[in-house]
């Protein structure tokens, strides 16, 4: 494990240094620190907690920032920066008691003010969150981030230094687990005012998680240090994480059998069997909240006005197949849009899940006609992906599919994950690929994802109805009538068909032998500070 050596003690003076009156760290000199590392995927977008957008971000910030509340190991809400909550009898107002040893990580006590400044920050819309519409059932939310409303006028506020008071618009009981997405932790009021924008840059940086950030390499890797002012840093095991970017999955399994890293966020599907064989006790396999999905750019013809045509392109796509014969890591095929595993709701079906292939793709071929194409007039249009051995292959096979059963003629363009990103945001192709990984255990984190104006809705549908029973599940106390309204809704956008989900992940990871304090959840986390090194 020479390599592992080697990194651990180049950061040997970040990972030991404090401040004067800084509790010390667990390591010595002579053992070297304990550094993890972890494989996280493409590049994070950002490490600003109310802008980040994407899952490998929020692994990051998750170790460097602490929420009101924290994900437990079994996915449900627990306490984290709020050491215990109470609900009111309506639903309707929230009380949160801070812990009163929280510190950032400069040693300064962090305030019930702070919480109350992040989650202003996150619906301002001079911050530009994608994420300002998550919190959308605290009370005046919407409006501020429509900008109605100034950001003062929102549900939250500070009672004293340690207890946060959050009124909500309607009832929401998935609240305390909505409360540990990143976006909704608190921020470090001055070096927000001394820094702006450039508050959460390794050299500015001041966070009350476990561990505080030191460098960001871009296209490498992020490295965090041991923060010792955490309210439970004697709990803590590591003196530092460095997350490293892989676009290739392939890339990342190479590091790991080097034993450069000791965990993966991925297994390349191309080494899934010989891993199975030879590294079974290493190998967590367990199901996810996340779906994988292509989405329409819904503004560009022939899309937009062609729901028939989306719908025939679906149709036709052997998801089963494509489990078994192409990804082949355990994934489900998705023939609905929220996940199954998802606490106290069914998941819905398109109205074709169970029909033969055969059948559907008879469909598909009356609906392509229909919509003027033919195989002397074939429709052709362009499929973004981002670069990736799994990506590739799903691809090439999903063209396949349209080819064979319909003369589609899709043009695969695979670009840098960051490229794809910008592109989707200036809408230049017709269908990409995504993913969207559940924020908190419930069904409303899915479906709000295609509600009208919400910042992460990429293929811009719009359907009134459908915000309405959104808006109708988020206002009603009964859960069983809740319940009933949201699947009401999925059905509805799935008659729609603004996305072709594919599959369901399972969560894949291989675990080094020398990491201790492993778990898996359907949510995918796991906080660093829950782990050691032998």
């Amino acid at each position: 494990m020479q390599a592992i050596a080697a990194l651990g003690l180049l950061w040997l003076p970040s990972a030991c240094s404090r401040q004067d009156g800084a509790p010390q760290t667990h390591s010595t000199a002579a053992a070297g620190p304990r550094i993890l590392l972890r494989g996280n995927g493409p590049e994070p977008d950002s490490l600003d907690p109310q802008r980040a957008r994407f899952f490998e971000s929020h692994n990051i910030l998750r170790d460097t920032y602490e929420c009101l509340t924290a994900t437990g190991k079994d996915a449900s809400p627990i306490p984290a920066l709020a050491e215990s909550w109470e609900r009111s009898d309506d639903g309707r107002r929230y009380r949160f008691h801070l812990r009163a040893n929280a510190r950032w990580s400069n040693g300064e006590v962090v305030s019930a003010d702070d919480v109350v400044a992040g989650l202003r920050r996150l619906v301002d819309p001079s911050t530009a969150s994608e994420y300002a519409q998550l919190v959308d059932v605290i009370a005046n939310a919407s409006d501020i981030a429509a900008g109605r409303k100034p950001a003062t006028t929102l549900g939250v506020r500070a009672d004293d230094a340690q207890t946060v008071v959050i009124d909500l618009s309607q009832p929401a009981p998935y609240l305390p687990g909505l409360l540990a997405h990143t976006s909704t932790c608190p921020v470090h009021r001055p070096s927000l005012a001394k820094f702006g924008a450039e508050f959460a840059k390794p050299a500015n940086s001041v966070s009350n998680g476990a561990f505080v950030l030191r460098e960001w390499v871009q296209g490498s890797y992020v490295q965090l240090a041991r923060n010792p002012y955490y309210w439970n840093n004697a709990a803590t095991h590591l003196d530092g994480v460095r997350f490293i970017s892989f676009n290739d999955p392939g890339s990342e399994y190479r590091r790991y059998q080097a034993g450069a890293l000791h965990m993966t966020a991925v297994i390349p599907p191309s080494e899934f069997e010989h891993i199975h064989s030879e590294r079974p006790k290493e190998l967590h396999i367990a199901p996810q909240l996340g779906v994988y999905f292509y989405g329409f750019v819904l503004e560009r013809e022939p899309f937009r006005s062609k729901p028939g045509l989306r719908r025939a392109l679906s149709l036709v796509i052997d998801r089963e197949r494509l489990v078994r014969s192409v990804t082949k890591l355990g994934e489900l095929p998705a023939f609905g849009w929220v996940p199954p595993g998802i606490w106290n709701y069914t998941s819905q079906n398109f109205d074709y899940a169970e029909r033969p292939i055969d059948a559907r793709i008879a469909e598909a071929r009356q609906l392509y006609a229909a919509a003027g194409y033919s195989a002397t007039r074939p429709l052709q249009f362009e499929l973004r992906y981002n670069v990736g051995e799994s990506h590739s292959r799903v691809a090439v096979a999903v063209a396949g599919m349209w080819k064979d059963a319909l003369g589609a003629q899709a043009k695969l363009n695979a670009v840098e994950f960051k490229v794809l990103q910008q592109d989707i945001n200036g809408r230049q192709m017709d269908m990409f690929r995504l993913a969207w990984i559940g924020d908190y255990n419930d069904a409303y984190t899915f479906l709000q994802y295609l509600k009208s104006g919400f910042g992460i809705n990429l293929p811009h549908y719009h359907n009134a109805a459908y915000d309405a029973l959104l808006n109708q599940a988020a206002a009603e106390p009964d859960v069983a009538k809740r319940r009933a309204t949201l699947q009401s809704a999925e059905r509805l956008m799935l008659a729609d068909q603004p996305i072709i989900p594919l599959y369901f992940y399972v969560n894949k990871h291989l675990v080094s032998p020398r990491l201790s304090g492993w778990y898996d959840n359907v949510m995918n986390i796991v906080y660093s500070k829950d782990l050691s090194l032998k």
